[in-house]
C-alpha cells in the first residue's frame, strides 16, 4: 500500500512573532517567551522550552529480545520503565547519538540503526524532536555503567511485546517508549525482516 501524502496548510493566518525575552537558561532547558500576534489580532505570549532533541532506540538482541530499562525519574518520583533514550548533544547528528545512548545505557551495541522516524514530544511548549530508532543485532560489548544513573536492563522476548501493551494494563507509562513499542509491534516482521 503505498503511504499516505499528507501536507500542512500553509495558506492559512499564523501566529506572528513579536519579540522575544529570556526567562531561564539551565544546564539543558531553556525557557524563552515570544510574544506573539493571533491571526485575529490579539496579541499574546508563549512560553517555549528549547531543548535540544532526543533519541529513543527500542533495543533487538539476537537472542530475539527487546531491552528495556529500569530507572527511577525524579519528576515523576515513580521508577519507569523505558527504552534507552537521551539528548542528543550539540554537533551530534541522531543516529551517532542513538549508538552513543544504547551502550551507555545498556552495555550493547547494534549491528543495524533503522530509522523509524522523528515527533515532536508536546508541541504546545516545547521545540523537542524526538527521533526514533529500532537496533537490530544487537550484541553486549564492554562498557562502564554511570554510576549516577542506576539502571536495571529487562530483557523481554519479542513474543512477549503485545501483553505489555494491553489497553489500560500496561506497566509503562513514559509516552516515547509506548509510543515506539507500538509502532515496532505494528511494523516487526518489516522491520526484522520477516514474512
Amino acid at each position: 500500500m503505498p503511504p499516505i501524502e499528507l501536507s500542512p496548510e500553509t495558506d492559512k493566518p499564523h501566529e506572528e512573532h513579536l519579540a522575544t525575552r529570556r526567562a531561564y537558561d539551565g544546564h539543558i532547558l531553556h525557557v524563552r517567551v515570544d510574544d506573539v500576534r493571533l491571526p485575529s489580532g490579539r496579541e499574546t505570549v508563549r512560553e517555549i522550552i528549547e531543548h535540544p532533541g532526543s533519541v529513543i532506540v527500542l533495543p533487538v538482541t539476537t537472542d530475539d529480545e527487546v531491552l528495556l530499562i529500569r530507572q527511577y525519574r525524579y519528576a515523576t518520583g515513580e521508577v519507569l520503565f523505558e527504552l534507552p533514550a537521551g539528548l542528543i548533544d550539540e554537533g551530534e547528528s541522531p543516529e551517532v547519538a542513538a549508538r552513543r545512548e544504547l551502550t551507555e545505557e545498556t552495555g550493547y551495541e547494534a549491528g543495524e540503526l533503522i530509522f523509524l522516524g522523528a515527533a515532536w514530544v508536546s508541541p504546545g511548549y516545547t521545540q523537542e524532536e524526538s527521533h526514533f530508532y529500532v537496533a537490530t543485532g544487537c550484541t553486549q560489548v564492554e562498557h562502564e555503567p554511570d554510576e549516577d544513573e542506576p539502571i536495571e536492563i529487562i530483557h523481554v522476548p519479542l513474543a512477549d511485546l503485545p501483553g505489555l501493551l494491553r489497553p489500560g494494563q500496561s506497566p509503562i507509562r513514559n509516552a516515547q517508549t509506548l509510543l515506539a513499542l507500538n509502532w515496532f509491534v505494528r511494523l516487526q516482521d518489516e522491520l526484522l525482516g520477516r514474512d
